[in-house]
């Protein structure tokens, strides 16, 4: 059997981002169908160039009503109490039997991959709307493997849903080998730490540092997400240790008041390519509940011939060569020493950067995660 079709049901994050990309493309059938800020997009890419047709389901959009991308707002991670947040809380208590927006769109993903008829559902992580008894006839009526992805400890972040449906997963995706033991435990029949984030050489470009804005170019710079404190305390904390330092932070979420001195605005897709591009030293921390495993920022880094700093976990080292392709840091005051010494010797940061780069373009390539996991699935 050869796979042909797989269907993403994800949450969409940026519709902002989308709706413009799909604005600007003067073509509506080459129309993107993810946003470039979204990792989907360069495993889009590489499923489509490994010869299958893609289609996508966002779950996240309302079962009645208006269902267009526009209806959606940018999600916006608030450290405070919002509205949003009290009914998120109050419709997790509510049986998914009495919630007919959500049966609702259980229903309409059952009616559109009856249309597309997808040999692979892909199922992205965070999943709150998608029943198990609605993957479980997925699987039952279009015969179709499920492959699930999840970048967080099933114990610390996870949903009921995510969790009840392990047994139906034919393939999890994890970033932290530690995870993934957790995902076995709750039954899943097969468990990979690809990791499954990688690099796309067409998209993954370095930027020239030629006329961006000032504000872009810094000696040490972050990007990514600081809330909350339960899961991004120590990066908070290796942040706060350079306050001193010529430190710009990127987020789109909230950032913590220690650290919001240094927040200088969001940097999505193409910026978020342009602002990497553009800083002296990434200073790359995982998050709280990544023991062993790595991120994503790892291989954009690297794939930008961006030089990075990066805490200690053991999946780094599996990946890159310490000492030749980036530098690890074991406490605050190694971090403060290493981050003088390389700002201090451009030559040498900028030989072991290029040397990442190279590596990433070889090893760690979006259509190799694909052919990997076409090999784990059995297709072909």
């Amino acid at each position: 059997m050869k796979f042909k079709r797989v269907l993403f049901v994800a949450t969409l994050h940026h519709p902002a981002e989308l709706l413009r990309e799909i604005q600007e493309t003067p073509d509506a059938a080459s129309a993107p169908l993810f946003p470039r800020s979204m990792e989907l997009y360069t495993w889009g890419r590489a499923f489509r160039q490994a010869g299958w047709e893609i289609d996508v389901f966002w779950r996240n959009l309302p079962g009645f009503g208006n269902r267009s991308i526009a209806s959606l707002s940018n999600e916006v991670f608030r450290t405070s109490l919002t509205p949003g947040k009290l009914l998120a809380g109050l419709m997790q208590r509510v049986p998914p039997g009495l919630q007919p927006d959500l049966q609702r769109r259980n229903q309409l993903l059952l009616e559109q991959a009856r249309r597309f008829q997808p040999d692979l559902i892909w199922l992205s992580g965070n999943n709150r709307e998608i029943l198990p008894s609605t993957l479980e006839r997925l699987k039952r009526e279009l015969r179709c493997q499920l492959l699930f992805l999840h970048g967080d400890s099933p114990i610390v972040f996870s949903h009921a849903n995510e969790r009840s449906a392990a047994p139906l997963y034919d393939l999890v995706l994890v970033n932290d080998r530690y995870h993934g033991a957790q995902w076995r435990e709750l039954g899943a029949k097969q468990v990979a730490c690809l990791p499954y984030v990688a690099i796309d050489p067409d998209f993954h470009v370095p930027q020239p540092i030629t006329d961006v804005p000032n504000a872009y170019l810094c000696d040490l710079g972050f990007v990514g997400t600081l809330v909350p404190a339960k899961l991004y305390s120590e990066r908070v904390a290796a942040l706060e240790s350079l306050r001193d330092f010529d430190l710009g932070i990127w987020s789109v979420h909230d950032v913590p008041p220690s650290l919001a001195p240094f927040h200088r605005g969001y940097a999505l897709g193409d910026e978020m390519l342009q602002v990497l591009s553009s800083v002296k030293i990434c200073i790359n921390t995982h998050g709280d509940t990544m023991r062993y495993g790595v991120n994503l920022r790892l291989f954009e880094c690297a794939a930008l011939g961006v030089f990075q700093i990066v805490d200690d976990r053991p999946g780094v080292g599996e990946c890159f060569k310490l000492g030749e392709h980036l530098v690890t840091f074991s406490d605050h005051e190694d971090l403060r020493e290493k981050a003088r010494y390389y700002l201090a010797h451009d030559e040498e940061r900028q030989q072991m950067a290029e040397a990442a780069r190279q590596h990433a373009l070889a090893h760690h390539r979006y259509d190799q995660r694909v052919a990997r996991v076409e090999e784990l699935l059995g297709v072909g």
